[in-house]
């Protein structure tokens, strides 16, 4: 028989499967029903494999208003790799700012035109469109804890940032970041909604409310 070489999945694998895609069915289905809010957070569920990881409601919520106060009355914010973030802003009806997202994750473009894929390997890769000092505060959060990593971001926060930046990295970081970006760690320590095995802190390069 042809079929022989295929891996079969046991019937108790085949049904937990099953019972995982009707869950998923359902939560969908809920979500819909319930005219589900696409900005909350959780409407699109962290990917650890893109070094995705969100932070806790309390965290996004505190940093978004900090990007608010900080950007002013009309101001523009850019998240770049941090969605969360976003989502919190997103929230905020009514708030008199605008607010862009610069994301690998594709998924993110249900957003709309606020979407711009960004990939931290291309620093520069962006649209026209999107114009030098262009925004009031530059909100980012790198994916990876590397030199490389923090570096290139620090090439599109200098790029799109008027002056003010509010950085999210390691505490081991701290070095690398006044370096490049001239910002110091704040008092306020960030919270994501699963533990992190490293110390994660804020850093800023104006007066804010974090301290």
């Amino acid at each position: 028989d042809d079929d022989d070489d295929i891996p079969q999945l046991s019937s108790h694998a085949l049904a937990a499967l099953q019972e995982f895609y009707l869950e998923q069915q359902q939560r969908e289905g809920m979500k819909t029903s319930q005219g589900f809010n696409q900005y909350s957070i959780g409407s699109i569920e962290e990917d650890w494999q893109l070094s995705q990881f969100w932070y806790s409601d309390e965290t996004a919520l505190c940093l978004a208003k900090e990007a608010v106060l900080a950007a002013g009355k009309g101001g523009r914010i850019a998240c770049v790799s941090a969605p969360s973030v976003y989502q919190k802003l997103k929230a905020q009806d009514g708030e008199d700012f605008s607010v862009c997202i610069l994301e690998y994750d594709r998924r993110f473009s249900v957003y709309g035109e606020e979407f711009i894929f960004y990939d931290y390997n291309h620093p520069l890769d962006l649209p026209e469109n999107l114009l030098p000092h262009s925004f009031d505060i530059v909100v980012a959060d790198p994916p990876y804890l590397s030199e490389e990593c923090l570096q290139k971001t620090a090439e599109t926060i200098k790029y799109l940032t008027k002056g003010k930046i509010l950085l999210c990295t390691g505490a081991v970081m701290e070095e690398q970041a006044a370096k490049l970006l001239g910002v110091k760690m704040c008092k306020f320590i960030p919270k994501h909604s699963r533990n992190l095995a490293n110390e994660f802190r804020c850093y800023v390069n104006y007066a804010s409310g974090l301290d």
